[in-house]
C-alpha cells in the first residue's frame, strides 16, 4: 500500500465539439495539499466533476482508483459515501435556510425517522467551530458574507467525513483577510490528516499551502511539481500554464491623457432597503480620456454600489449629486440612458448579472446594442454573425463556434463576452468591477492588453479590483475607498501598496 489517497489513469472527456480532457493522469498523496493549475479551459473543474460523479462514470474514459480501489461514481453521493466532497466556485447553499439547515441537507440526523433537531445544532456549533465561524447554528445564510458562507460550505463537507477535500476558486470573491483564515483552515486540516485539492488562478496563495502542483494544458497533463523539492517559483508555474515566459505581467502602455470625460461631483446613495444607512457618501472623482482610473478599497468598502448607482441608477435610493460628460451634465436615470449616453459597466458577476448562460455567443454579444444590429427594427442575422465574429477573433474567444453556449465556456473566455457585449456599444466610459476575477495569468494578460487598447483610443476607463498588484499595474491614477467615502487619491508615481492600505482602512472620524 503506497502512500497516495487518489489516482485519476487515462481520463479523457468529451463535449459536443469540443475534447475538454485527453489522456489526464493525477496522483495525490495522502494528507498533502495538491493544487491543480492551468489556464481557463484547460480542464481542471472538468476533471474534478468526473472525480465527484458530477459527470458518471460511462460519461468519460479511464480510471479512477481511491484508497487503491476502483470507482465507479455513478452520482455525487456516490463518491461523498467515500469521503470525496467538492466545494464548487458557485457556492451551492440555500439563503432561506439556516446555517444547521444547509450543512445537514440530504445527511439529516435522525431519530426514528424524524430529524433530531438536538444532534443538529449541537454538531452544527461544534462545526463551526472546528472551521472559526463565529455564528448561531439558526443564522439565515443569506444574510451572512460570502466569506462566512465558504466556511459554512466546508462545514458541510466536514460533517460528511471528509478525506479528500476539493476547492474550486474557494478565494475568488473572498477579500484578503478572509482568503488568509481560509489558507490557514486548509494548513489545519493538513495536520488533521485531511487530503486537499485545490484549484486556483492566485499564485500566491497556491505558493503559500500547495505540496504539490499539477499543471493541465489544452485538457492535457503538463506536469507535476514538488513546491518544496524542486523550489518552484510563480515565474515556473506561469511558464507550465501558458508554454512560454511572461515576462511581464501588465502590457506596457505610453498613457496618452486627454480632457476631463466623465466626472461625478457630491455623490450620496442610500441603502434600497434601509432608508436611513448612506452607502455613498458625497463621492467626486473624475475620468479623462486615454485615462485608466483605479478604485480601491476593502470588501464592502462600497466600489460596485457607486459603479452600479452610476450605471442608470442599478442600485440604491435618495440618490443625489450631478453627473457630466465632457462638461456637459447628464441624468442617468435608468440603463438604457446610461448606454446612450456611452457609459457601459462590466459587473463583477459575469454568470448572474452580466451573460445570459443559456444563450449563444452571438446573441449575448449584441445584446446591449440590438440597435446596432437592426433594419426598419429587424435583426440582420448575417450582420449580427459578423459582428459577433468579429470580437470571437479580435478577443481571442476561445470556442469552436459563436453559437456555442455561453455557460459552455470557461471563466476567461466568459469575460471576454461580456467585454465583447459592453465594446459593441461603442462606450466613452467603461466600468470595469472585477474585471478578472477568477482568471489565470494568461487570460488576464490579454484582458488587460485589451483594456489598454481601449485607453489608447481615448476611451475612459474605470477600473474596480480587489488586486493591490492589478490596480497598481495598470492604473494612471487610483481612487481608495473606505466606508462609503473616498479617503485618498494616488497618482501612478506615488502608488504603492502600503500608501493604498493605509488610506484603505482609514475609518470615518
Amino acid at each position: 500500500m503506497t502512500d497516495v489517497i487518489l489516482e485519476m489513469r487515462g481520463i479523457t472527456k468529451t463535449f459536443p465539439g469540443v475534447k475538454a480532457l485527453e489522456n489526464v493522469n493525477l496522483k495525490v498523496k495522502q494528507g498533502e495539499i495538491h493544487a491543480l493549475m492551468g489556464e481557463n479551459g484547460a480542464g481542471k473543474s472538468t476533471l474534478m466533476k468526473v472525480l465527484s460523479g458530477v459527470y458518471p462514470h460511462g460519461t468519460y474514459e479511464g480510471d479512477i482508483l481511491f484508497k487503491g480501489n476502483t470507482c465507479e461514481f455513478k452520482n455525487i453521493r456516490n463518491s461523498e459515501q467515500l469521503g470525496i466532497v467538492i466545494i464548487h466556485q458557485e457556492l451551492a447553499l440555500i439563503p432561506q435556510l439556516s446555517v444547521a439547515e444547509n450543512i445537514f441537507l440530504g445527511n439529516e440526523r435522525m431519530k426514528r425517522g424524524v430529524i433530531d433537531w438536538n444532534r443538529t445544532i449541537v454538531r452544527t456549533r461544534e462545526l463551526l467551530s472546528t472551521v472559526g465561524l463565529p455564528e448561531s447554528p439558526n443564522t439565515v445564510a443569506g444574510s451572512m458574507g460570502v466569506g462566512k458562507q465558504q466556511l459554512v460550505e466546508i462545514a458541510k463537507a466536514l460533517s460528511k467525513e471528509v478525506k479528500l477535500l476539493i476547492l474550486d476558486e474557494p478565494t475568488a470573491a473572498l477579500n484578503e483577510e478572509d482568503s488568509e483564515n481560509l489558507l490557514n483552515l486548509m494548513l489545519s486540516f493538513k495536520e488533521q490528516g485531511i487530503t486537499s485539492i485545490i484549484i486556483s488562478h492566485k499564485l500566491n496563495e497556491i505558493m503559500k499551502v500547495a505540496d504539490s502542483i499539477t499543471i493541465l494544458r489544452d485538457g492535457q497533463t503538463i506536469e507535476t511539481l514538488n513546491v518544496k523539492e524542486d523550489s518552484i517559483t510563480e515565474d515556473r508555474i506561469i511558464k507550465g500554464m501558458v508554454g512560454r515566459d511572461l515576462t511581464n505581467r501588465y502590457p506596457e502602455r505610453e498613457p496618452k491623457i486627454g480632457d476631463v470625460l466623465f466626472e461625478a461631483r457630491r455623490w450620496n446613495v442610500y441603502h434600497p432597503a434601509e432608508a436611513d444607512r448612506k452607502v455613498i457618501d458625497d463621492v467626486s472623482f473624475d475620468v479623462k480620456r486615454g485615462e485608466v482610473v483605479g478604485i480601491a478599497g476593502l470588501m464592502g468598502a462600497g466600489r460596485t454600489e457607486l459603479a452600479m448607482s452610476i450605471f442608470g441608477q442599478a442600485y440604491g435610493s435618495k440618490i443625489s449629486g450631478q453627473l457630466y460628460k465632457e462638461g456637459r451634465e447628464i441624468k442617468l436615470n435608468d440603463i438604457s440612458k446610461a448606454i446612450d449616453e456611452g457609459i457601459a459597466y462590466v459587473t463583477e458577476d459575469r454568470k448572474e448579472y452580466g451573460l445570459v448562460l443559456m444563450d449563444d455567443i452571438k446573441r449575448n454579444t449584441t445584446l446591449a446594442n440590438l440597435r446596432g444590429i437592426s433594419k426598419w427594427f429587424v435583426v440582420d442575422d448575417y450582420q449580427e454573425i459578423a459582428e459577433a465574429e468579429g470580437f470571437r477573433k479580435k478577443l481571442k474567444i476561445k470556442t469552436p463556434s459563436i453559437h456555442q453556449k455561453t455557460g459552455n465556456l470557461s471563466g476567461g473566455n466568459q469575460q471576454k463576452v461580456v467585454l465583447s457585449k459592453w465594446i459593441f456599444t461603442g462606450p466613452d466610459l467603461l466600468i470595469l468591477d472585477e474585471p478578472t476575477r477568477g482568471i489565470d495569468v494568461g487570460a488576464k494578460y490579454e484582458i488587460y492588453t485589451i483594456i489598454n487598447q481601449l485607453a489608447e483610443q481615448g476611451k475612459g476607463i474605470l477600473m474596480i479590483s480587489s488586486e493591490l498588484p492589478e490596480l497598481l499595474g495598470m492604473c494612471d491614477r487610483i481612487y481608495v475607498m473606505s466606508e462609503g467615502r473616498f479617503t485618498g487619491e494616488v497618482p501612478r508615481a506615488e502608488a504603492n501598496q502600503e500608501t493604498i492600505m493605509k488610506y484603505m482602512t482609514t475609518t470615518r472620524g
